[in-house]
């Protein structure tokens, strides 16, 4: 009998099966995942990275903002599907993360079209104009409902709000799996996922992969 794993949101025996089914990537993206697993760096799980892979493919959007660069994964990712000119902006507070994700930008020949923006997410923004195909959040999680408005201010109608580690290894869900010292992070996580809920001017969905990932499609 396989035990549940009070640190996943699914069954093991399942995540190991999807992951099982996801081809293995070739090229950066695979040296990428090497190197994330290797220097313990947390960037999106496969399955997810499969949905915002999915997700920019049916949208082939023209402008996305990423929120939680790393070394560049994501944005490298979702880069592939951009439409004709596209661009990407992404956000990331931590300088050696942002020297990294411009490395590996530049050796997969993506510079062009990927400006990494070193700065507190949360702040910047704030001052962000123009409108946006995809917005994907991956930064500090309990900042996510501070940026909100803004999300939603800079989504183009019919643009889509990615939102990752929503359910938190199950601690939004559950009391029982709350870590003290995670108090605060779960708390605004449950008030972001019930204003994305409640805002009328959102279409969202929770799904229970990964860590957890809410879409929101603005109407």
């Amino acid at each position: 009998m396989i035990e549940y794993d009070k640190d996943a949101i699914v069954y093991p025996y399942i995540t190991s099966y999807i992951r099982g089914e996801i081809p293995k990537r070739q090229g950066i993206l695979g040296e990428l995942e090497e190197y994330a697993e290797k220097n313990a760096i947390p960037i999106v799980q496969p399955e997810t990275a499969k949905l915002l892979e999915t997700l920019a493919c049916i949208k082939r959007p023209h402008r996305v903002l990423e929120v939680g660069c790393a070394i560049g994964y994501s944005a490298i990712l979702m880069a592939q599907y951009l439409s004709e000119n596209g661009s990407i902006t992404t956000l990331e507070w931590d300088a050696d993360m942002v020297e990294i994700a411009r490395h590996n930008i530049e050796k997969a020949g993506l510079s062009h079209c990927i400006t990494v923006i070193q700065n507190d997410a949360k702040e910047v923004i704030k001052n962000l104009t123009g409108e946006y195909d995809i917005i994907f959040l991956d930064g500090p999680k309990a900042h996510y409902i501070y940026m909100l408005n803004d999300c939603i201010r800079l989504l183009k109608k019919g643009g889509m709000l990615i939102s990752d580690n929503v359910l938190y290894k199950g601690m939004t869900a559950d009391d029982g799996h709350v870590i003290r010292r995670k108090i605060t992070i779960v708390k605004r996580l449950r008030r972001f996922i019930s204003a994305q809920m409640q805002r009328t001017e959102l279409e969202t969905v929770i799904l229970p992969l990964g860590d957890g990932v809410t879409v929101s499609v603005k109407k």
